[in-house]
C-alpha cells in the first residue's frame, strides 16, 4: 500500500506540477500588474473594511478563517520538511512561490466571491466548484473538483494535521497519542456541529493570538541570535541556487520541496481559499481578492519565514541527500517534523521551547483541521443543491473525525503522502480552471480601481462589466437601490 501512496503522489507532485504552480502565479502577476506589490495598502484596508450579516462574514472573519486553512502544520513540520530534503535553499523557493502565489490567490479568491449564492440556510457559499460550472459552464468538471476536495480536505489532509499534534505534544509532555486524538475529536466535533457561523467565531479569536505570539518568539530568538541573521540570509540564497558547498547537487529538490510545501502551506492556487473568501459580505469581489492575497504573506513571509530562521540560527537541523547520505546532522534521530522547531526554542529557552511549540502547533493545526471540515462541507452543499442529501454532511462529520484520530497515531510519512496527494490534485484542478476563467477577475479588478480613483467606495454590477452568472449580486443591485 505505501508504495502504491508513493506511485500516486510523485505522479501528481511531477515537475509539471511544480512548473505549473510557479507559471501560473509569474502569469496571474504579469496580468494583474503585479497588484501584490503595488496594492499592499488596499490589502490592509479591505481586511477592516467588510461587516459582518446574517448571511456572510465580515472581511476580517474571512481573512482568519482562510489563515486557518493556510497557518498549520505546513509553517513549523512543513518548512522543517523542506528543509531536510530539499536544503536550506528551499525557504527561497518557498518565499518565490508566496511572492507569485499571491496573485494567483487574488484571482481565485475574486472569482469565489463574483460566483457566490446562498444556501438554502440563507448563508453565502462558493469556490471553485461554484466558479467552474457558473464561469466555465462545465458542470462534470465542477462535480470532479467538489469530489476531489471533499476526499481532499474531508479525509486526505485533516492527517497531517492531526499527526504534527500528535508528534509535538509527545515530545513535549510525553502524551500518548491515543489520548490527545481523544482530546482532539471531541473539540472538533463540537465545533463542526456548531455551524459556519460558530468555525468564523473561532478562527477569529485563534488564529490572530497565536500567529502574533509564535512570530514575537521567532523575533525574540532572532535578536539573541542577531549576528546569525546575515549568516542564514546568505546560507538560504546561496543554497537556493546550488551555490553553497555540500548542497549543490540538490538544486532541483530544493525547488521542488520549497514549492511542494509552499504551495501546500500558503493554498495559493490549491482552492481551497476561495471557500472562506466566498463566505464574506463586502461591495465588491475584489476586496476579499486583496485580502486574500494579503493572507498569502502572513502565511509565508512572516510565519514560515519565523519557522525557518529558528531552525537555521540554531543549526537545529537535518539535511538528506537523494541518495539517503546525511549532509547535515544536527539532530541524529529526530526525524523531520515539528521536532526541529522545538529542538530550536529549546536551545535558546530550555524548558520552554518543546512545550510552547506544541501548543502553537496544537492551534494551528487544529484551526486548519477546522477550515477543511468547512471547506468539505461548502462542496457538500454544492452537490445537495438540487436534491437535499443531509446524511453525506453526517458521514463527511464523521468521517473527518476518524480521520483526525487516525492521523493522530499513525506514521508521519504516510500521513504527509497522502495530505500532498489531496493538496496537489485539488491544485491540477484548480489552476487549470482560473487560467481558463480568468477574464472575470481580472475585470473586477480593474473596475474596483477605476472606482478607487475616482473617490468612490466601490459597488459590483457585474452587468456594467459583461459577467454573466453572477446572480446574487444582480439580486444585492436590486434590494439596495429599492
Amino acid at each position: 500500500m505505501d508504495s502504491i501512496i508513493t506511485l500516486i503522489n510523485n505522479l501528481i507532485w511531477s515537475k509539471a506540477l511544480i512548473a505549473l504552480c510557479l507559471g501560473a502565479g509569474l502569469y496571474f502577476s504579469i496580468r494583474t500588474r503585479f497588484m501584490q506589490v503595488r496594492s499592499v495598502p488596499e490589502m490592509i484596508r479591505s481586511i477592516f473594511s467588510g461587516k459582518t450579516s446574517p448571511s456572510g462574514v465580515s472581511s476580517f472573519q474571512a481573512l482568519t478563517m482562510s489563515l486557518s486553512g493556510r497557518v498549520g502544520t505546513g509553517n513549523i513540520a512543513g518548512v522543517a520538511t523542506a528543509i531536510a530534503f530539499g536544503g536550506p535553499g528551499a525557504v527561497f523557493w518557498m518565499w518565490t512561490v508566496a511572492f507569485f502565489g499571491a496573485s494567483t490567490a487574488f484571482v481565485e479568491a475574486t472569482l469565489g466571491q463574483i460566483y457566490k449564492e446562498k444556501d438554502d440556510r440563507g448563508f453565502y457559499r462558493g469556490g471553485p466548484a461554484y466558479y467552474i460550472e457558473k464561469g466555465l459552464g462545465l458542470k462534470w468538471y465542477a462535480w470532479t473538483f467538489a469530489f476531489a476536495t471533499i476526499i481532499a480536505t474531508g479525509f486526505l489532509l485533516p492527517g497531517v494535521q492531526a499527526n504534527s499534534i500528535g508528534i509535538a505534544i509527545e515530545n513535549a509532555w510525553g502524551v500518548e497519542s491515543w489520548i490527545t486524538a481523544a482530546f482532539i475529536v471531541a473539540g472538533l466535533a463540537f465545533i463542526i456541529f456548531g455551524g459556519v457561523k460558530r468555525i468564523a467565531r473561532f478562527a477569529e479569536f485563534v488564529v490572530p493570538f497565536m500567529a502574533v505570539a509564535y512570530i514575537l518568539i521567532a523575533l525574540g530568538i532572532m535578536v539573541i541570535n542577531i549576528d546569525q541573521v546575515p549568516v542564514v540570509f546568505s546560507l538560504i540564497i546561496k543554497s537556493a541556487f546550488g551555490l553553497e558547498a555540500g548542497f549543490g547537487a540538490m538544486l532541483g529538490l530544493a525547488i521542488e520541496w520549497g514549492v511542494k510545501r509552499g504551495v501546500y502551506s500558503n493554498e495559493a492556487g490549491q482552492g481551497t481559499a476561495p471557500h472562506a473568501a466566498a463566505a464574506a459580505e463586502v461591495a465588491h469581489p475584489a476586496k476579499q481578492g486583496y485580502v486574500q492575497a494579503f493572507s498569502v504573506y502572513v502565511d509565508t513571509l512572516l510565519v514560515c519565514s519565523a519557522t525557518a530562521f529558528l531552525i537555521l540560527s540554531t543549526d537545529m537541523y537535518n539535511v538528506i541527500s537523494p541518495a539517503g547520505e546525511a549532509l547535515v546532522s544536527h539532530l541524529p534521530g529526530i526525524e523531520a517534523g515539528p521536532g526541529f522547531a522545538q529542538a530550536a526554542v529549546e536551545s535558546v529557552i530550555p524548558g520552554f521551547g518543546e512545550g510552547f511549540v506544541a501548543l502553537a502547533l496544537l492551534f494551528f493545526a487544529f484551526t486548519t483541521i477546522v477550515a477543511y471540515y468547512y471547506m468539505a462541507e461548502t462542496n457538500i452543499a454544492y452537490i445537495n443543491r438540487k436534491i437535499h442529501r443531509p446524511w453525506i454532511t453526517l458521514v463527511l462529520r464523521f468521517g473527518i473525525l476518524g480521520m483526525v484520530a487516525l492521523g493522530t497515531m499513525k506514521s508521519a510519512g504516510a500521513a504527509w503522502q497522502l495530505g500532498d496527494i489531496g493538496a496537489g490534485l485539488m491544485a491540477w484542478l484548480n489552476i487549470i480552471a482560473i487560467l481558463i476563467l480568468q477574464k472575470p477577475a481580472l475585470r473586477a479588478l480593474r473596475d474596483y480601481e477605476a472606482q478607487r480613483k475616482a473617490g468612490k467606495e466601490p459597488v459590483f454590477d457585474p452587468d456594467a462589466l459583461d459577467i454573466p452568472n453572477a446572480d446574487l449580486w444582480r439580486e444585492k443591485l436590486k434590494e439596495s437601490s429599492s
